[in-house]
């Protein structure tokens, strides 16, 4: 059954094996009535077809899928229908391989249903795990942290405009004290007729930083000084801070009600943190999920890649066509890793060192945690900086047969294939084949020498271009003597 989920409604169609037709295309709403007759639609299909299986693929579609769902699930628990969330990308893949170039809500979910019938030992039909309330507060506090960002950043604008002189303070964010004191004194012209003494009644100003403030504010030299500049940045204050706040208590309550024992394991790795380590959980979900490292390292988008087609060839570079948030979550961690972590930060000196730029480098560590994580979760063990060098002691191999070699067993390189110039320099680099030389001549498929003779070439102007004719003459009179010569 494919389920192409819309807002409010959804479109339905069921295929057998051989993707012929059994209930061509329906439509419901996501109302109660709505599955209930998906529910007496089941009854009625399993009545008919009692040994079947209902295989269901619902896509991805940002939460308007869940309700159907849960439905699905729900009903799995005593029918044989197994259902499925599907990436929207991979359906779409297999709708452009399909070649059909109408795309309608009916098509929709006749090509997810197709999908399932193609990729179904590919496909994972299982319950919903226990990820999905902390997966929603995840993204409720990561949107808030947006918002907070940004204000943020318009808060730095405006207090270019209105309190210039504490601009210097905030290079490396905006601290608690600053956001204190612009709720009191928004512009430079308040804070000049302030006092030093209430002044430094705020948390971490002293009375000789206070006084300093004061000073400099009498010399400022803002442009934004009226009330309504003032009344802007302590609303703008106060919503900051309200946000920092409410960020601060989603966390705290993730931190205190996450019953995931993976969280405190890989809080064990210096850098990575309880909210990091439950931001990447969400992602994984389950490491039996993915059956190599390697595939883990693909879903997340911090694989390397490399392309080589014909001449072409472009060097090896992060993918980032995965998850865009585990890639973020592994940078913010690699960033305190290089710091904290043994392993990570001998690492990263070793990239820097041989003249890896500091980004790439970054990215190199942020492969290594990753398959460190994957290590710890798949042995159910903490992080041990002596596990990590046995297992490259291990890994260390002896040089094996190269690529070239490889694909090359069964004929070898001809340094007369017609190659273009930068094939050959490639061919000549890798393989070190010596060059054809310059004056052999291919003749009934024996590379013979030609002979050499001063002036037997000669150059001859026209009108149009040069024309360099061969000497046919003494190429014949040459092969004659030797002849003789061989049979004599």
């Amino acid at each position: 059954m494919g389920c192409d989920v819309s807002k409010g409604y959804a479109d339905f169609v069921v295929l057998n094996s051989r993707e012929q037709v059994v209930e061509r295309s329906f439509q419901l709403d996501d109302t109660f009535d709505g599955h209930n007759t998906i529910c007496e639609f089941l009854n009625g299909f399993f009545k008919r077809y009692k040994d079947a299986v209902l295989y269901v693929g619902v896509e991805s579609t940002g939460g308007y899928e869940n309700n159907w769902f849960a439905l699905f699930s729900r009903l799995g628990a005593h029918d044989n229908v197994k259902a499925v969330r599907l990436n929207p990308l991979a359906v779409k893949a297999h709708h452009n391989a399909s070649m059909r170039r109408i795309v309608t809500d009916d098509i929709s979910a006749l090509n997810i249903a197709t999908y399932l019938i193609a990729y179904k030992n590919r496909t994972r039909f299982e319950q919903d795990t226990g990820f999905e309330s902390l997966r929603k507060q995840w993204k409720l506090t990561e949107m808030l942290k947006k918002q907070h960002t940004q204000l943020l950043n318009q808060l730095g604008f405006l207090m270019y405009q209105s309190n210039p002189q504490l601009v210097h303070y905030c290079k490396d964010g905006v601290p608690r004290w600053i956001l204190l004191l612009l709720s009191s004194y928004p512009t430079a012209a308040k804070l000049a007729r302030a006092k030093a003494a209430t002044v430094a009644k705020i948390p971490y100003i002293s009375d000789q930083r206070a006084q300093s403030l004061i000073n400099d504010a009498a010399q400022s030299v803002a442009a934004y000084v009226d009330e309504t500049a003032g009344f802007i940045i302590k609303e703008l204050v106060k919503q900051i801070m309200a946000l920092a706040d409410a960020i601060q208590t989603q966390k705290n309550h993730m931190e205190n009600n996450c019953a995931i024992k993976e969280v405190a394991r890989l809080c064990t790795i210096g850098g990575i943190g309880s909210y990091s380590a439950t931001g990447l959980l969400i992602n994984i979900v389950a490491v039996e999920r993915f059956s190599t490292v390697k595939k883990l390292a693909a879903y997340f988008g911090i694989h390397p890649v490399y392309r080589q087609s014909g001449d072409g060839e472009f060097g090896f570079h992060m993918s980032k066509k995965g998850r865009v948030e585990p890639r973020a979550i592994l940078y913010m961690a690699v960033l305190s890793a290089i710091n904290s972590n043994p392993v990570i930060a001998q690492l990263y000196k070793h990239c820097v060192s041989n003249g890896m730029e500091k980004k790439a480098a970054i990215g190199v560590c942020m492969h290594k945690l990753l398959r460190i994580i994957y290590g710890m979760l798949r042995t159910h063990t903490d992080f041990d900086p002596k596990v990590d060098e046995q297992n490259r002691k291990k890994a260390h191999r002896p040089a094996a047969t190269s690529h070239l070699q490889k694909k090359r067993r069964f004929q070898q390189i001809d340094p007369m294939a017609p190659i273009s110039k930068r094939q050959t320099k490639t061919r000549n680099e890798k393989g070190k084949i010596p060059e054809p030389h310059k004056n052999d001549v291919l003749k009934c498929g024996v590379i013979q020498d030609l002979p050499v003779e001063k002036n037997i070439i000669s150059r001859h102007e026209t009108k149009s271009n040069f024309h360099m004719p061969v000497p046919v003459a003494s190429l014949v009179a040459a092969e004659l003597e030797r002849y003789e010569l061989v049979t004599h």
